[in-house]
């Protein structure tokens, strides 16, 4: 696939699998699951859940410039929580990141998420 490119910056954490950042198609942009990692240590953030999702959302943030685009320009946003009595907390903290029209979204309870942490979140951005 010729239009394929991979994006890869290091303003979010590295992979820690057999992964890429995200993967560029044409002017689609599929970013792979980010969660609460410090890029500079690659430790989780300590604190609490808010803190944990503003981390992944900065993350998210990250890849997304890194592709030439922005959170605005996701489309589709997937949630992944080990507690679900979370969800208020995931609308608070998204909302400081995000304008209307908000992207289709699914918030799915998981048993369990890498390192631990409680939550991560992946997503597809078209960039215009």
């Amino acid at each position: 696939m010729s239009n394929k490119s991979i994006i890869q910056t290091d303003q979010a954490p590295a992979a820690i699998g057999t992964y890429s950042q995200a993967i560029k198609v044409g002017n689609t942009v599929y970013l792979s699951g980010q969660i609460p990692l410090d890029p500079a240590t690659m430790e989780v953030v300590p604190g609490d859940f808010a803190g944990a999702t503003r981390r992944v959302f900065e993350n998210l943030k990250a890849v997304c410039e890194a592709a030439g685009g922005s959170l605005q320009d996701i489309v589709k946003l997937n949630i992944y929580m080990t507690d679900l009595a979370n969800f208020a907390i995931v609308n608070e903290v998204m909302a400081t990141y995000f304008q209307q029209p908000y992207p289709a979204r699914a918030a799915v309870g998981v048993a369990a998420l890498p390192k631990g942490v409680p939550v991560e979140m992946d997503a597809i951005m078209v960039i215009s």
